[in-house]
């Protein structure tokens, strides 16, 4: 058994808030750098050297990559063998975001009570935590501040088994072409299939962190998502909606077993400033 304390999770999580908010990863840089080579619309190249400008000025200057800094998502990867000393867990997490977001003097924008006073928290938690328990004795921290413009455009529906991988792509499509500029595109599209209703809308989620260009281990679903990256950008929205073939960076599909009478899918989609950190301790 391995021993985490507390505050060290807490400490962690407060870093991973600073990163994520200033820095775009690499892999999603790197992607939009080479969808601009790939852009024939002189606009949609407009747009893409302001969002790469944008990412330059961040990174140079420690300001926050968007004025929105989001809805804390935290997922947990918890090794069986690892004991957290010292303290709950989820309050580290929380406290972890209280002291990022004051440190890093990121926007504050969680509403308690939704549906009727919306009085802000004043220090963006709680976060939304997600944990798996996996083998091992570590303890892996994946950290996003998701944005409310792309997370308002998620969408979820249940079809009938036999409208099996049409509907999925038909869904994806119609999902992304809805959502219009209100995602902030090029974006990142995680799908999840299958599992209950929860579960896809969770997996969905998660696909988010995958890296960009990666693909699933299972080849029938690899597949699937490059289907789906060229249908996505044959609809022609592109970057913030200007037009053009960069709608995505990439579309990331994961999949779980369902009921027989079931085909639960669900869409998550990120902006194209797709914040992300991950940290093992």
């Amino acid at each position: 058994m391995r021993e985490i304390p507390a505050p060290a999770i807490a400490d962690a999580i407060a870093k991973l808030a600073v990163e994520a908010t200033h820095f775009l990863p690499e892999d999603v840089e790197g992607a939009i750098r080479s969808a601009r080579a790939g852009e024939k619309s002189p606009l949609a190249i407009q747009v893409i050297d302001e969002i790469l400008e944008n990412a330059a000025v961040a990174r140079e200057r420690m300001l926050p990559l968007c004025q929105d800094t989001g809805t804390a998502v935290v997922h947990v990867e918890l090794g069986q063998d690892v004991h957290v000393a010292g303290g709950y867990v989820v309050d580290a997490i929380n406290e972890g975001i209280r002291r990022g977001y004051a440190e890093g003097y990121l926007r504050k924008s969680i509403a308690a009570r939704p549906f009727s006073a919306r009085t802000n928290t004043g220090d963006n938690t709680p976060g939304v935590i997600h944990f798996e328990i996996v083998p091992g004795d570590e303890l892996k921290l994946m950290f996003m501040p998701k944005g409310g413009g792309c997370e308002n455009m998620s969408r979820y529906q249940n079809f009938l088994p036999g409208m099996g991988r049409k509907a999925v792509v038909d869904f994806v499509c119609e999902t992304v072409d809805l959502a219009g500029g209100n995602p902030c595109p090029p974006l990142i599209i995680g799908v999840g299939i299958g599992g209950t209703a929860e579960k896809a809308m969770t997996i969905a989620k998660h696909a988010l962190f995958r890296k960009v260009g990666s693909r699933n281990a299972d080849p029938e679903v690899a597949e699937l998502e490059d289907e789906l990256i060229e249908a996505v950008n044959a609809l022609g929205v592109g970057p913030q909606a200007v037009g053009g073939t960069t709608t995505a960076l990439d579309v990331f599909v994961e999949t779980h077993p369902t009921h027989i009478t079931s085909l639960p899918v669900a869409v998550s989609m990120q902006c194209h400033s797709a914040r992300t950190r991950q940290l093992v301790l």
